[in-house]
């Protein structure tokens, strides 16, 4: 026994004098500072191909700008100061543009076209209407305009030729009339075929082939199980569809559909879902995307030789698009890391050249300071395997452990994803670590994962977030005493969820446009939603049936005595997902527990943030509330000045 004892002493005396392991030292920036990392977007091709239009937040709000390939200079196009316009494509055979925005973030779009002089001019009149660009005609005649004037639920298609739109009333021409609730997916060149879709279900639909000459709509998905359609384009030649399915398998794949014949053929399949594809102007060149564990692998296809093309190799970072030019000698590509903000860089397929259009990320802040996302896996309480991305801040170390947040995507059905966050980022560099959960029921992951969580919304997805805290506890750098939870839109659902239903898994909770009342929000539906509306029920539940009482059961606003976190709450007045009444009334409901609520509020945003101003404010304010609520920290200079904003 004292030998046992000297041994056992030995031991501790060794575990005394090993070394601490010394956080490292990393430089913390400001909310302000993230932000003055550009947001960049689009990047369609000028018609003689010396041009990229793109849209940039530089300003503190997007607008469109041009860039110079060869140049690399860069114009400024629109200058909003209150409303994000997005630049939508070049003219086809000019350099007049088309862009679109909406007001206050309430999501009924506006199409605007920008003339050579610099003068806009809406293509769209009217209040209440939700428009959009739908594209160019195969013969650069005329432009396809979406609308739901005729009837709000219903977006029909309309063609306006381009030789009209300097008319003081530039006229436009229903050509597909929606009235069965269906959405157009693609145009044959020839404009003699349409093919459209339904969703039956949100694991089930339809896909339909209009022949306009005939005025016949024909089911060309008739199939046995459960299957989703997605049209992507069809041939020049006008004699196939292409389009993406999970017909008979897991994943989707790309098919090709002959419509003389009917046969049907599988183009491209892998084990991940193929997203997107598209052939280049003459059909050079196949562009796939794939879904491949959270993170976008784009595959050309040279279909002239049958071989992929080697896409060049670029440090930092990977390709998460590609738009190949008119002359199939350029493609923009878009280039993205979970660390930083994404780059536009263009390429010459002829010459291998490769130049950087861009630089977003803020010269005031080292890269190497920001963290890279790690895709993980962990088990759920049932064993089923859990997808995450994990960001684990520089300064964690088993001797400096630091506060965690479990992060839950909107949706539901949506994703997290190595794409780049400026308040994952934030909180990162501020000691955060953070989990990003694709729990049952996300994307991209299978369509039997997929709908796991169907009509069971609340419950064995929450748990799959409760179990992402077993995840923190095997890194070793985690304060299992300070875990809290967070998420946007379905993310902020699930938020309240997890304060109202499992009010001791989680030290606090940030709901950032959350639902908190089921029955209301799919009653209040914007009626552009309407022919998802059928799918939508099926997944979560009909508020005018028997499934009303579930819905109400899984609604936090009718537990709210059972919340005894601190609680953070932002909200867009505008938001017409998710009503801002829903954030007053749990707000209300938990102040009422005594328990401590921070709630804001921005009059001019929507379901999101379009405006810098508001990121900084909004965003800066989550980190005061978590460093006094979850970090236990006293407030910082910098988190004082957020909160004043």
């Amino acid at each position: 026994m004292k030998s046992l004892n000297k041994i056992f002493a030995v031991i501790v005396l060794a575990a005394c004098s090993a070394p601490k392991e010394e956080a490292p030292e990393v430089p913390k920036y400001t909310i302000a500072q993230f932000y003055e990392n550009v947001s960049i977007g689009g990047g369609s091709f000028s018609p003689d191909e010396s041009k990229l239009l793109i849209n940039s937040n530089e300003t503190g709000i997007f607008n469109a700008y041009e860039i110079d390939i060869a140049t690399g200079e860069k114009t400024q196009l629109t200058n909003s100061t209150e409303e994000s316009y997005f630049g939508q494509t070049y003219f086809p055979n000019d350099d007049r543009f088309i862009f679109s925005f909406d007001e206050g973030g309430n999501e009924n779009y506006k199409v605007f076209m920008m003339s050579q002089e610099g003068q806009p001019k809406d293509l769209t009149p009217g209040d209440s209407i939700r428009n959009g660009f739908w594209g160019w005609s195969r013969d650069e005649q005329s432009m396809y305009l979406t609308s739901n004037k005729r009837d709000p639920r219903y977006m029909d298609i309309y063609e306006m030729q381009i030789s009209s739109v300097d008319d003081e009333m530039p006229v436009s021409e229903i050509i597909y009339q929606n009235n069965d609730g269906l959405d157009v997916g693609a145009i044959s060149p020839n404009e003699r075929f349409y093919a459209l879709t339904e969703a039956i279900t949100s694991a089930d639909g339809k896909m339909y082939l209009y022949d306009r000459e005939s005025g016949e709509k024909t089911d060309i998905s008739l199939h046995e199980g459960d299957a989703t359609y997605n049209p992507q384009f069809f041939s020049l030649d006008n004699s196939s569809l292409y389009y993406t399915t999970d017909e008979g398998s897991d994943f989707v794949y790309l098919a090709k559909r002959d419509l003389e014949s009917g046969e049907v053929s599988t183009v491209f399949e892998t084990n991940w879902d193929v997203w997107y594809a598209y052939d280049s102007w003459n059909e050079k060149y196949r562009v796939i995307g794939i879904n491949q564990d959270a993170k976008t692998v784009v595959k050309v296809i040279n279909q002239e030789t049958g071989e992929e093309v080697n896409m060049p190799e670029i440090e930092g970072g990977s390709i998460s698009s590609v738009n190949i030019s008119k002359s199939e000698t350029l493609a923009r590509l878009t280039v993205s890391t979970s660390a930083s903000p994404s780059n536009i860089y263009v390429y010459n397929f002829e010459t291998e050249e490769l130049k950087k259009m861009t630089n977003t990320l803020n010269p005031e802040i080292d890269a190497n300071d920001l963290v890279e996302g790690q895709v993980v896996r962990y088990k759920s309480f049932d064993g089923l395997e859990i997808p995450a991305i994990y960001y684990q801040p520089k300064q964690a170390t088993a001797d400096n452990k630091v506060p965690a947040l479990v992060w839950v995507h909107g949706g539901p059905g949506g994703q997290s994803r190595l794409s780049y966050f400026a308040l994952i980022q934030y909180l990162t560099n501020h000691g955060y670590a953070i989990l990003a959960v694709n729990n049952r029921g996300s994307s991209g992951y299978g369509k039997e994962f997929n709908h796991l969580d169907d009509k069971n919304h609340g419950d064995k997805d929450l748990k799959d977030c409760v179990a992402g805290k077993d995840f923190f506890a095997s890194t070793g750098v985690v304060d299992m005493e300070k875990i809290g939870i967070i998420g946007g839109s379905y993310g902020g659902y699930m938020t309240m969820a997890a304060l109202a239903f499992e009010p001791e898994a989680f030290d606090v909770g940030v709901n950032i446009f959350g639902v908190t009342n089921w029955l209301r929000t799919l009653k209040s539906i914007p009626p552009y939603w309407e022919s998802f509306r059928k799918a939508l029920y099926d997944e979560l539940g009909d508020p005018t049936t028997e499934d009303s009482v579930r819905l109400y059961e899984i609604s936090p606003l009718f537990h709210t005595q059972n919340v005894t976190k601190p609680l953070m709450v932002l909200q867009g007045a505008n938001d017409v997902r998710v009503l801002q009444v829903e954030s007053d009334e749990i707000v209300e409901g938990v102040r009422a527990n005594g328990v401590p609520v921070e709630y804001v509020i921005f009059d001019d945003e929507g379901h999101g943030f379009r405006k810098n101003e508001n990121a900084i404010e909004g965003y800066g304010k989550i980190k005061v509330f978590l460093d006094k609520y979850l970090k236990g920290e006293a407030t910082s200079e910098e988190s004082t000045q957020a909160s004043s904003l």
